[in-house]
């Protein structure tokens, strides 16, 4: 979508309804003269017929002092030729060119980084100086904007009182912990986004990490058995060392970070006139200073930050109990987004983008409106249907008794929740022929493994370290000749090139199909490691197994099968369900 497509409404183009102010060095939106200028006819240069016709029109509006005119609407009726001249047979009029200064910029971006991928199927008016709104944090990763494998995107919630009328809410001066935190995982293919709440008081350990500052760099020592909220803001920690806390805690790879205070949600909720919510009965708190009646509200600004901050008057009145609402919310404010009433009005648009880059703090491979804009582009493939919000599995913890104030990671549920997110699997229904193709991908790989074994003594295999981890490759080796009868095994060294490889590979010719299927046995290696070649290989040729940094150790499994459903019980909220209501 651009300025000259569906962002136009009511035939006018949105480019048309900014007007420079040289006072500010900004543009200003001005929807009087935009309409004005919608109705001027195109203008034309050149002889004096041309200087005739155009006076005898209607001319575009004076500008007010301090200001440039609007420009007329291009391609009215009449403007271009010649006075008296025919039209020239089989010739298009020229596209006339965007104006370097009117440059515009769309991107799809959103409130607490949801909005980004739920935004992105309409389109936002955000221009070049919106650059400036936008907040940085280098945290010692700097990613490209876009990637060819799945992208995960950290969203971080702060604490922060700053801004108008946040100081009454309590824990005034914080220094703004994570007080709530999302991981946005969006499948490779683009298919499906799973969207991973991560509980606040949930007890993990914190990786030690780096921060940099006014170009100063320092090392900050981590913790053990803490609250995940004082990955940011305890000990001076900044989104990086959230960012390595998440990676510890769900093996998941992030690409990017977005980091939001309250503003964010007030600002962004009144720019899209309002988010729809649902409670089932009457809620009363003081502490959050909502007040709302049982059913259905529209709510924006601080009713809206009241709204996802309550927790004592729903359901066991706990932080798990608050995300439920946080998902409602985002999920409503995503189907907000994407409506027609916000897309083709430019208003909404333009306080939309000037709410969501004032909010936003972010990491430097998306530190600019053209970066958002790429990764926004890329992500506009997930359909809002198959996005799922879950919130990490956690039960009470056992050291604090009856009562509990924390939760420790549930490890039954959340490693092979982990694992689904990891290897792409959708938690929402895809269409059925991309399962359909699947199923049958899946049924061909899984024939790799059927049939018969050769014998441990006939294996023969030559192993490379790919796994990051000194020794690994002797290691398996020992343990292969010595416990497993694999004599004919060998240490290759390092993989080709020293490279580090994330997932175990075994490479092989067809006629070492029995051989690997032992291997593959022994290592426990899934059906996605064998590579089988075209040609087959001499009797005494050596197979190639490459190690990679799911191998943690000789004689432990090195994957175990994912999942192809969610574990029974887990906290979930589909994006496009409209019939949620907090209890």
């Amino acid at each position: 979508m651009d300025a000259q497509g569906r962002g136009r409404a009511g035939g006018i183009d949105p480019a048309d309804q900014w007007v420079f102010d040289p006072k500010t060095g900004s543009y200003e939106l001005r929807l009087d003269q935009a309409e004005e200028a919608g109705k001027a006819p195109g203008h034309s240069s050149g002889s004096t017929a041309d200087a005739t016709a155009a006076s005898a029109k209607p001319r575009s509006p004076k500008a007010p002092p301090g200001r440039r005119a609007v420009p007329p609407q291009r391609g009215g009726g009449g403007g271009g030729r010649r006075a008296g001249a025919k039209p020239a047979v089989g010739r298009r009029r020229p596209k006339p060119k965007k104006s370097t200064k009117k440059k515009v910029l769309l991107w799809t971006g959103g409130s607490l980084a949801f909005v980004l991928v739920g935004g992105s199927l309409g389109g936002y008016l955000l221009y070049q100086h919106f650059n400036n709104n936008l907040n940085k944090i280098d945290v010692g990763v700097d990613n490209a904007a876009v990637t060819k494998g799945p992208v995960n995107i950290l969203v971080i919630g702060t604490d922060k009182r700053d801004g108008k009328g946040n100081q009454g809410y309590g824990d005034e001066g914080s220094v703004g912990h994570a007080d709530t935190t999302l991981l946005f995982h969006v499948s490779e293919d683009r298919s499906n986004a799973t969207a991973l709440s991560i509980p606040r008081d949930m007890i993990t350990d914190i990786p030690e990490c780096t921060t940099k500052k006014d170009g100063t760099t320092k090392t900050i020592p981590g913790s053990t058995g803490v609250r995940f909220n004082e990955s940011l803001g305890q000990e001076e920690r900044d989104p990086g060392c959230t960012w390595r806390t998440v990676e510890a805690l769900t093996g998941l790879k992030v690409s990017h970070f977005m980091m939001a205070d309250f503003n964010a949600v007030k600002q962004m909720s009144s720019a899209v006139g309002g988010v729809e919510v649902c409670l089932g009965k009457d809620i009363d708190d003081p502490k959050s200073h909502l007040k709302l009646s049982k059913g259905r509200h529209k709510i924006e600004g601080e009713d809206a930050l009241a709204f996802v901050r309550t927790r004592h008057s729903v359901g066991f009145e706990s932080d798990l109990d608050r995300i439920k609402l946080q998902q409602q919310f985002l999920s409503s404010m995503i189907r907000e987004m994407k409506s027609d009433d916000t897309f083709t009005n430019p208003k909404k648009l333009y306080d939309l983008g000037d709410a969501a880059t004032k909010s936003l703090t972010v990491d430097t491979g998306i530190g600019s409106v053209s970066n958002l804009t790429k990764l926004a582009k890329d992500l506009s493939r997930v359909n809002i249907k198959n996005i799922s919000f879950v919130t990490v599995p956690v039960k009470d913890n056992p050291a604090e008794g009856k009562n509990h104030k924390t939760v420790v990671l549930d490890k039954t549920k959340s490693d092979p929740l982990f694992a689904m997110v990891r290897d792409d699997v959708s938690l929402t229904e895809v269409k059925e022929k991309e399962k359909k193709e699947q199923e049958k991908a899946d049924a061909a790989q899984d024939a790799l493994l059927k049939g018969p074994k050769a014998e441990p003594a006939n294996v023969r295999v030559k192993v490379l370290n790919g796994s990051g981890r000194i020794g690994a490759a002797q290691e398996a080796v020992v343990w292969m000749q010595n416990t497993k009868g694999m004599r004919h095994t060998s240490n290759g060294g390092n993989a080709v090139g020293g490279k580090k490889l994330d997932k175990t590979v075994l490479e092989f010719a067809p006629n070492q199909a029995d051989q690997a299927r032992r291997l593959a046995e022994v290592m426990g290696l899934p059906v996605e490691a064998l590579k089988v070649g075209k040609t087959d290989a001499a009797p005494t040729a050596e197979m190639t197994l490459t190690l990679g940094a799911d191998f943690k150790a000789a004689g432990t499994p090195v994957s175990v099968p994912t999942p192809t459903k969610a574990p029974e019980g887990i906290q979930k909220v589909e994006a496009d369900d409209k019939n949620i209501c907090a209890k």
